[in-house]
């Protein structure tokens, strides 16, 4: 009885496993290692937050905080997993520090309502960088950290049915080319805090990122 058990109990986490992972679908341009052979800077700009299901005490203008908020908290967030990578040599390439980003975007009139306006070829001129890293996510609810929310963690909305759609892409500057997209759904409290989140992000790409260095 005892195998059997163990076995079942396998059998769950692999199955939890593939539910996380096989979500999953990565593209890197076949000319990547061409096209990026003098990269040497990227930047990451906020990534864009979309709540599709917000609790019914939140006005508009709260729901749109709450995603500027998120936007910036995981564009930050990110930016600091993959610092701590890119401490230890793992990558090719360094990552621009986001306040820089910011406020490079700031002194050219770049906002976060208007970021999607620009391509990734005028964004990365105004960041002068070589290629240019952005997300969006898609999630049901708001996160449940009370720097997102200062509005409605009240509200007890944030339970395990929490689902996030998320997109990741990394843009060459000079030709506008889409170097490397990473689509992922997850759901659960995976996605109930910007911490846990990025952590489970960065765990699902940090295989497969383009400016990994060869060993």
């Amino acid at each position: 009885m005892k195998g059997k058990s163990m076995t079942r109990v396998f059998a769950l986490i692999f199955a939890v496993c593939l539910f996380f992972q096989g979500c999953a679908q990565i593209y890197k341009n076949p000319d990547f290692d061409n096209i990026t052979k003098d990269h040497k800077r990227v930047a990451i700009v906020p990534f864009k937050v979309s709540i599709s299901q917000p609790p019914k005490d939140f006005t508009a203008e709260m729901v749109k905080d709450a995603e500027k908020n998120e936007g910036y908290m995981m564009q930050r967030q990110i930016y600091g997993k993959f610092l701590g990578r890119q401490s230890k040599g793992e990558y090719t390439i360094e990552f621009q520090d986001v306040d820089e980003t910011n406020a490079l975007l700031a002194k050219d009139s770049i906002t976060y309502g208007n970021l999607e306006k620009y391509t990734k070829t005028e964004l990365g001129r105004v960041l002068n960088v070589d290629a240019v890293l952005s997300a969006s996510i898609i999630r049901t609810h708001p996160m449940s950290s009370a720097a997102s929310i200062a509005l409605g963690v009240i509200f007890g909305v944030f339970g395990s049915t929490n689902r996030v759609d998320i997109n990741v892409t990394i843009h060459e500057v000079q030709g506008n080319k889409l170097l490397w997209q990473y689509d992922h759904q997850a759901s659960g409290s995976v996605g109930s805090s910007p911490e846990e989140l990025a952590k489970s992000l960065m765990g699902g790409i940090s295989k497969t990122f383009p400016y990994k260095r060869k060993k």
